[in-house]
């Protein structure tokens, strides 16, 4: 296949028996499922040097390759919207999301989200393997989180950038205010994760599902609630939201995962990306950003204070 990229992972002990687009779902997920399916039904998928289907159940020793077609032109208007930048170079960019910035376009967000400004700032100067939706975007943070996220300006960059976050190596810290007072000054949650059977559009805890790893510590107890620092070992959708609401602590906003009901109004869930490092694609040096509270946390701080 002319003008792609390839990505090569290798079966573990507990991938054998799963099939192969269950595997690449897990191992490749800056992809979208669909997009996952496009490429496999094409023939992009291979284990051992031979094209496979989907419904192919690895076996010990396989190795899969996962052929990237070079992304369709792009179809998302630019739109100048200002940008919170904490570093810029030729291979990456680090953003300081505002809380209620949508990441990338999807139905009912075509407009107004993170990309359309990647675009305007960057111009054609974003990689281009997550597909037209979502160019230079590696990974995500919710639109109702606040916080650090980084795209990458060029194939090569979201190359490392994702296999950084394969291998759970890059380092991401999260503060979120929480019900109830956590009495142990630290913890992890190590609990699967997977689609809610019940409703789809959920995450929940389920036997069987993708491993995910959660730790926390107690920064202050506010009475009724907890200001928590949270980090990830691997980085599941809504993982922080849905492990603490495991554990009798859901996120102070959630009403998805917590209660309806609220003391405030709020926008969403209080949780903030404050700490992102990772390893420069190009030099190789580790780097660090973090972004301060933002003024919505710092109030509610207070406010929680005085309930």
């Amino acid at each position: 296949m002319e003008n792609s990229d390839m990505v090569t992972f290798a079966a573990e002990a507990e991938d054998i028996g799963k099939r192969i687009d269950v595997f690449a779902a897990e191992n490749y997920d800056v992809l979208s499922r669909s997009g996952l399916k496009k490429i496999i039904d094409s023939g992009g998928v291979s284990v051992n040097g031979k094209a496979v289907k989907a419904n192919y159940k690895l076996r010990a020793g396989d190795v899969a390759t996962l052929v990237i077609p070079e992304s369709e032109p792009l179809e998302i208007v630019p739109q100048d919207i200002p940008l919170d930048i904490l570093y810029e170079d030729d291979d990456v960019i680090v953003i300081n999301k505002p809380q209620g910035m949508v990441v990338h376009p999807a139905p009912g967000h075509y407009t107004d989200t993170l990309v359309n400004a990647l675009l305007y700032h960057c111009g054609d100067s974003l990689s281009g393997i997550n597909g037209v939706l979502r160019p230079g975007i590696v990974h995500r943070i919710d639109m109702d989180t606040s916080g650090v996220i980084m795209a990458a300006k060029n194939n090569n960059a979201h190359r490392s950038l994702a296999a950084q976050l394969a291998e759970h190596s890059i380092t991401r810290k999260y503060n979120a205010i929480v019900y109830n007072n956590i009495k142990e000054d630290e913890g992890t949650v190590d609990k699967p994760l997977a689609r809610n059977p019940q409703d789809r559009k959920k995450i929940a805890v389920v036997p069987g599902g993708r491993r995910a790893v959660t730790h926390y510590r107690v920064l202050e107890r506010l009475g009724k609630f907890t200001f928590i620092e949270a980090q990830l070992e691997t980085g599941r959708t809504h993982q922080i939201r849905v492990h603490m609401s495991y554990i009798g602590h859901p996120l102070l906003g959630d009403e998805v995962y917590g209660p309806k009901k609220q003391p405030f109004n709020l926008k969403g869930q209080v949780l903030h990306a404050r700490v992102l490092g990772f390893i420069h694609p190009t030099t190789g040096e580790y780097m660090e950003f973090e972004s301060p509270l933002p003024e919505y946390f710092d109030m509610l701080l207070r406010k929680c204070k005085n309930i």
